[in-house]
């Protein structure tokens, strides 16, 4: 009888709080505030005010989508074309509401929805559900919004204190400056090496031919949308069966 009731206490999930979801929010700060600082940077050397700079991370908040809106702006280009090359990139995020939502068993509340909704960055979808999953969590907006709310903190913050050292405190440290600047373009790297498999290749040489022929054709956010729709268009193709079977040869 008791080893019945220890089982199920064992197996129930661990209730979720609004501090529990700031401690488990502690890895995505830790990185988030370098690249957030290397945006605020970035920003005030293309030309924006801090405070504009400031205002890309407190309303927007769309990362990577954030130093490529400030990039095309800067270069002259309409704030049209910048907005629907930043949606482009951004598309993805249309998924992960309901990929969480068919996760719950119970009624979302409205105004705690909207608030986490808009901090489900990648990194919070990743956590959350990895909490929900592995880690047997339970369920609860107060937990999702401090999950959340601690992450766009942090992003904001960094890019406060980037903006800070735009003008004057870095100039002695070239070195340092050189390789904040770099940031983006290694985490895009990290991502395309962890990510890349022989059943992906296809797509990156899907999107690497369109990303290039747009740069060359026409301009750069022709070449992020050929980019990010040719490897959409890509990934849409079902592998043969013959494929499918030397694929999991090759990686056993």
């Amino acid at each position: 009888m008791h080893s019945n009731i220890a089982q199920e206490h064992a197996s129930a999930p661990r209730v979720s709080t609004f501090a529990q979801g700031i401690f488990d929010s502690l890895p995505i700060v830790i990185g988030y505030l370098p690249v957030a600082f290397a945006f605020g940077l970035s920003a005030v050397k293309l030309g924006f005010s801090p405070a504009e700079s400031l205002l890309f991370s407190i309303l927007i908040y769309a990362g990577a989508s954030q130093f490529v809106i400030t990039a095309l702006l800067s270069a002259g280009m309409s704030l049209w074309v910048s907005a629907l090359t930043v949606m482009a990139m951004d598309v993805r995020h249309i998924l992960y509401g309901p990929s969480l939502r068919s996760r719950l068993g119970k009624k979302i509340n409205g105004p705690k929805t909207a608030i986490w909704a808009f901090g489900l960055t990648d990194e919070v979808f990743a956590a959350a559900t990895t909490k929900l999953i592995r880690d047997q969590r339970s369920w609860s907006a107060e937990w999702m919004c401090g999950l959340a709310l601690s992450s766009w903190i942090a992003w904001v913050i960094g890019t406060g204190v980037g903006t800070l050292f735009a003008n004057g405190p870095l100039e002695a440290y070239p070195a340092i400056e050189a390789s904040l600047s770099f940031m983006l373009p290694a985490l895009f790297l990290s991502f395309l090496l962890a990510a890349f498999k022989r059943q992906h290749s296809l797509v990156f040489i899907a999107s690497l031919t369109g990303a290039l022929a747009g740069l060359i054709f026409y301009s750069i956010p022709v070449a992020i949308l050929c980019g990010i729709g040719g490897g959409c268009l890509a990934s849409l193709r079902k592998p043969s069966p013959s494929t499918l079977t030397r694929n999991v040869t090759d990686e056993q």
